[in-house]
């Protein structure tokens, strides 16, 4: 068991019956009373941030985790396969675990997957920047730049984002995965 003191951003522990990864925390010690650490902790499954504060010296419940890569090699109708970079190993992960960025992966995209000490799956961690194909998408009207436009494009994997005007079909553009949002047209 751990205590208030062994805090450190990225540390994983159970709280409330969930586990949380440790944002930031920071050690206050007022003029009166006892101090305390104010933490923001991320909720590891639906990803909610939350604010906590702990009394110094209070136990917490650490959970040890192991990080490893894996390849996503193709999607099945009841999970995503994936490969284990070193045993070549595959296992198969539901798609709600993945969450909303299964929709920006390519065959061959690598992936954290946190595991507990039973190897079950705690979490899977996408890149959080993809680089994608248009395969169709309105062209843009000349002198329509006034105002920040945007229009539908559709991705080589099938996601619908929103990009600027000038983008155009067969354009490489970096996506960011946690949002779904247009970063940069890639030079080719």
């Amino acid at each position: 068991m751990a205590d208030t003191s062994d805090l450190r951003n990225g540390l994983i522990i159970k709280f409330k019956n969930g586990l949380y990864v440790v944002t930031e925390f920071q050690h206050v010690k007022p003029g009166k009373g006892g101090a305390f650490v104010r933490t923001m902790l991320k909720n590891l499954k639906t990803g909610k941030v939350l604010d906590n504060t702990f009394r110094s010296g209070e136990s917490l419940d650490v959970v040890r985790v192991q990080r490893k890569k894996y390849q996503f090699l193709y999607k099945e109708a009841n999970g995503f396969v994936l490969m284990d970079n070193d045993t070549y190993d595959q296992i198969t992960v539901p798609a709600e675990i993945i969450g909303d960025a299964s929709q920006y992966l390519k065959e061959s995209t690598e992936l954290d997957i946190l595991l507990d000490d039973k190897e079950e799956i705690i979490t899977v961690e996408p890149p959080i920047f993809v680089e994608l194909t248009v395969t169709s998408t309105e062209p843009g009207f000349k002198g329509d730049t006034a105002t920040n436009v945007l229009k539908p494009a559709t991705m080589d994997t099938g996601a619908i984002i929103s990009v600027p005007l000038f983008v155009n079909e067969g354009d490489i553009l970096k996506i960011d995965t946690r949002t779904g949002a247009y970063v940069e047209r890639i030079k080719k």
